[in-house]
């Protein structure tokens, strides 16, 4: 563990610093490098990828949407990768109902930017921040991402059931106080754990949320991720859900630390914190289910439709800013 401390010239910090420089760094990141991140040929295998499937439905979702509110005409994905999915849910718009918009890609990777843009050339308009995004489009918008929030750093914690508390998880390990508010953490609240038990929590994501909601005045948001309701999210995981993905392969435990900023660092989303933090940010929550429902009449492979792999494991909100 020390040389991977040594390679990123850290004397020791917050698991949450160490995860957002593997991916996020500007020179060694996982998702700045150029390296292929998805696909058969990458690190992992997204449900984009896999099948056409997803892109069907999110394009059947946004026509919907357009019915209800016909004066929204710009569409944004977050975080598109290597533009996949947007690709598929432009064909199944159609061009009865795709010149009606205007797709945007919000994508903080240079190097995914680069991809989307030889992929998409002008018809697709690319910005940095979801936030920028907005502000061309007026604060009306449709918004989707799928596997993003995975993505974002988390804060590491583990219970010590003599102490009774929380404690933080720094790199290389060890454990430091923690100082993070219960009020929006439901991990926090918990007590009931056996001593060791690690839980990740996303502080960031909050953070994000707070900073461009303020902007979104109309449309509708489609969130799919890979996650639970909490305390479900850790039912026999003792060592939480954080893990690495190096050529397919699943790595936990120290082989996390193993190869900064050539693997992906993912942990699983605790909805019952996100679903809460939407509500906080003053958005109105429409739906909630499976991947397996929102796929199901689209004749998606059995893979995906799993209840017991992504199509039970990934989760589909649907959101509209109040009065919306």
């Amino acid at each position: 563990m020390k040389s991977v401390v040594t390679h990123f010239d850290s004397a020791g910090e917050p698991f949450s610093a160490f995860m957002a420089r593997a991916l996020f760094d500007p020179q060694r990141g996982y998702y700045t490098r150029q390296i292929r991140t998805v696909g058969a040929r990458g690190d992992f295998s997204t449900s984009a990828t896999l099948s056409p499937t997803l892109g069907t439905a999110v394009g059947e979702w946004l026509k919907a949407e357009y019915r209800r509110r016909p004066k929204v005409r710009h569409i944004i994905e977050i975080g598109a990768g290597d533009g996949s999915l947007m690709q598929q849910v432009r064909k199944t718009l159609g061009l009865r109902h795709r010149w009606r918009f205007k797709c945007h890609i919000v994508e903080i990777s240079a190097t995914l930017r680069a991809q989307q843009q030889h992929r998409f050339g002008s018809r697709v308009r690319l910005h940095s921040t979801v936030e920028e995004a907005l502000e061309h489009t007026g604060g009306d918008a449709f918004i989707y991402h799928h596997e993003l929030l995975d993505a974002f750093p988390a804060t590491l914690i583990q219970w010590s059931a003599a102490q009774q508390q929380w404690q933080e998880v720094w790199v290389p390990e060890s454990l430091h106080p923690l100082h993070l508010d219960p009020a929006y953490f439901s991990a926090l609240r918990h007590t009931g754990f056996a001593d060791g038990q690690r839980c990740e929590l996303h502080p960031s994501i909050r953070e994000w949320l707070g900073g461009w909601t303020p902007h979104w005045k109309r449309g509708a948001m489609l969130s799919i991720d890979y996650g639970a309701e909490f305390p479900r999210l850790y039912h026999r995981r003792p060592q939480g859900t954080l893990r690495a993905y190096l050529l397919h392969q699943r790595l936990t435990g120290t082989d996390v630390y193993a190869n900064p900023g050539r693997q992906d660092i993912t942990a699983d989303i605790n909805f019952t914190d996100y679903r809460a933090w939407l509500r906080d940010c003053g958005l109105e929550e429409i739906s909630h289910q499976v991947l397996a429902d929102l796929l199901k009449p689209h004749c998606a492979p059995a893979q995906l439709l799993d209840a017991d792999g992504a199509g039970g494991a990934f989760q589909c909100l649907v959101h509209r800013p109040a009065g919306s």
